[in-house]
């Protein structure tokens, strides 16, 4: 998984739509956006804090490292952060902006409208002088921000990018450079390739907290779609597709079950049957800079940690 990343409401059309689609799949699938509600945002924060979880406390060295000589080079007026989460790296960011003497407007975008109103209350406590705009979205869609003061920084941290297949991210980012004037720019963790059981570990971790989170899916849609799936009855999987560059997390029924969803007929799990609920795709720089050619947006930096295991780029509109 990583860190909060598309977006749903209280029970809706679209939110049925979605579990009619991926249920009526040959490989069954639910929306990793139903990972967040408030107990699935703690969850994941909890995660972000396992020793076998390496992408958090990577991400957060390589920003504290770059940040400032960015930010001092770039001078961002406004930051933009999809999937903002708690913002609790997002502090390293506006810090290195306050210093560099700018930083006005906060827009954090995420799911979760009741995790996204406590962030935003503990930054405007934070930096009195920010002016923070929470706005509750999905980011799978057109993005619909306020106006902006020039430059604007785009921040998707967390390896989010990795959420979604090649064809996907690529229309997420045309959609992030078609919000983009041209002195703006984009800053995007990385997720890279590596030794299959690094990643493996950091997506089973010994606690079991990652399982929780998996399974507390099950718990958002019952209560929001009216579905009636059985927690107990499905098992946490995650494991690496070498021929996809991909972590898959999975719930696998332990025992044969029939699930009803409004507006859909029985589905039925037979034993040992699985639904995924997520995808996380890994990068290197040739995957990266395809996926920023193909949306309009050209690397600017590329700087990884001394392990190679995670990349913070910033991408710039192509001319």
């Amino acid at each position: 998984m990583n860190e909060p990343r598309t977006g749903h409401t209280a029970p809706s059309g679209p939110m049925l739509a979605d579990l009619r689609e991926g249920l009526s799949r040959p490989q069954k699938e639910l929306p990793p956006k139903y990972f967040y509600d408030t107990r699935g945002s703690e969850l994941f924060e909890e995660i972000t804090r396992l020793p076998e979880y390496y992408l958090t406390r990577t991400e957060r060295a390589l920003l504290e490292r770059w940040m400032p000589e960015w930010t001092a080079a770039l001078r961002p007026r406004a930051l933009v952060e999809l999937g903002a989460g708690s913002a609790a790296k997002t502090r390293i960011v506006l810090d290195a902006m306050e210093a560099a003497g700018r930083g006005a407007t906060y827009v954090p975008v995420d799911v979760s409208a009741e995790f996204l109103a406590d962030t935003a209350a503990g930054l405007r406590a934070e930096y009195p002088g920010l002016d923070v705009v929470p706005a509750v979205a999905d980011i799978t869609e057109e993005l619909d921000l306020p106006g902006l003061p020039e430059p604007t920084l785009f921040a998707f941290l967390g390896s989010t990018v990795g959420n979604f297949p090649p064809g996907e991210a690529v229309a997420l980012l045309r959609r992030v450079r078609k919000a983009m004037k041209p002195g703006d720019r984009l800053l995007m963790g990385v997720d890279l390739r590596k030794d299959p059981a690094r990643v493996e570990a950091a997506y089973n971790d010994a606690q079991g907290v990652t399982a929780e989170f998996n399974r507390n899916m099950l718990l958002v849609l019952n209560r929001e779609a009216g579905t009636d799936f059985d927690p107990d009855v499905f098992e946490h999987r995650a494991f690496y597709n070498r021929d996809d560059h991909r972590i898959e997390m999975h719930l696998v029924a332990s025992a044969p079950q029939t699930v009803h969803v409004p507006g859909m007929g029985p589905v039925r799990f037979a034993e040992g049957e699985s639904v995924r609920t997520e995808i996380s795709c890994k990068h290197d720089r040739a995957s990266v800079e395809e996926m920023f050619s193909a949306a309009g947006l050209a690397v600017e930096r590329w700087e990884t940690d001394p392990d190679g295991l995670y990349a913070l780029v910033l991408g710039s509109p192509a001319s």
